[in-house]
């Protein structure tokens, strides 16, 4: 566990309120000056406070609050939340125990499309993205990733018997009559785009069971997401079957993204992570999810940043 000190000065209630009765009681004479100095203490108190949050590092307010800020997504297994509202997931779980070695205990998420995860997390809006977003050229200049904690191939949702013959993207290229449905801003609708598929050929969805459905009412002819979890989402959609992994696409990984300038923050990460992937636990993480645990020690974050 890592310990971070902080030279943070905290200026309580008691020290404001004896410098305000100090102020009250050298203006006794004069009512507007006492409320005026009253205000001027509170400024200056606030002012400081912030100040004093705004010096310290996301590791050393997130130990300080006790828990860190993740932005998620629900789409099993990468991630999932309960009706609860419990955040699981293989990666919100790795990072969960990863984060107690670090000194902080809980992790806060919240559900959002991936489309606004780099965007939130640069705003502030979250501390990391623990959401299975997968790593790219594009992405890696964006965020500063982990290393890798999950490695996984892609598959299309197709009508049963696959009646297009679907196994390839250069077989949707090949055929301008023939669509496809992934999520909007997510790793597979630009890896699309990238293979040269045009947008008129993409059907964009909002979660998995919309592009499920995409499929089953016609609207799309595959619907295209990691192996796992189209597997995970199967059983509610008998009229759909799963292909193997797409045969023209490379394995691709994820790990937690972070701010490009949360450093510190993310080279702590790494070496908990690097440790915790020896474990035990990490292992029944990750097979409880049905991911190979192995598959993250065997490549690297350089590796599938380069593309």
């Amino acid at each position: 566990m890592i310990k971070t000190g902080s030279s943070k000065r905290l200026i309580t209630g008691a020290s404001v309120a004896f410098i305000a009765a100090f102020a009250l009681s050298s203006c006794a004479s004069a009512p507007e000056s006492a409320e005026e100095a009253i205000d001027e203490v509170a400024e200056e108190v606030t002012t400081e406070a912030e100040t004093e949050e705004q010096e310290q590092s996301t590791l050393e307010r997130a130990i300080e609050r006790g828990y860190i800020r993740v932005a998620i997504a629900n789409e099993p297994p990468y991630t999932s939340v309960s009706a609860g509202g419990e955040v699981s997931g293989a990666e919100p779980d790795v990072a969960r125990e990863v984060f107690k070695r670090l000194g902080i205990d809980e992790i806060q998420g919240t559900v959002t499309e991936y489309a606004s995860m780099i965007p939130g997390l640069q705003a502030d809006r979250w501390d990391a993205v623990t959401a299975g977003l997968f790593m790219n050229p594009e992405r890696c200049e964006q965020v500063s990733y982990s290393e890798p904690v999950i490695v996984s191939t892609e598959s299309f949702a197709v009508p049963e018997g696959n009646p297009g013959g679907l196994t390839t993207i250069e077989g949707i290229i090949s055929d301008p009559d023939v669509s496809v449905s992934a999520l909007a801003g997510a790793y597979e609708e630009n890896l699309l785009l990238d293979a040269g598929v045009p947008e008129s050929q993409l059907v964009p969805v909002q979660d998995a069971r919309s592009g499920m459905e995409a499929v089953e009412s016609g609207r799309a002819d595959a619907f295209m997401l990691p192996t796992l979890s189209l597997n995970d989402i199967a059983p509610d959609h008998p009229g759909l079957e799963i292909t193997s992994f797409i045969q023209d696409v490379p394995p691709a990984g994820s790990g937690i993204a972070f701010r490009l300038e949360d450093t510190e923050l993310r080279d702590a990460y790494n070496a908990e992570l690097i440790e915790f992937r020896e474990t035990d636990e990490f292992r029944e993480i990750m097979t409880g999810w049905g991911f190979d645990p192995d598959a993250g020690a065997a490549t690297s974050m350089e590796e599938l940043c380069a593309g």
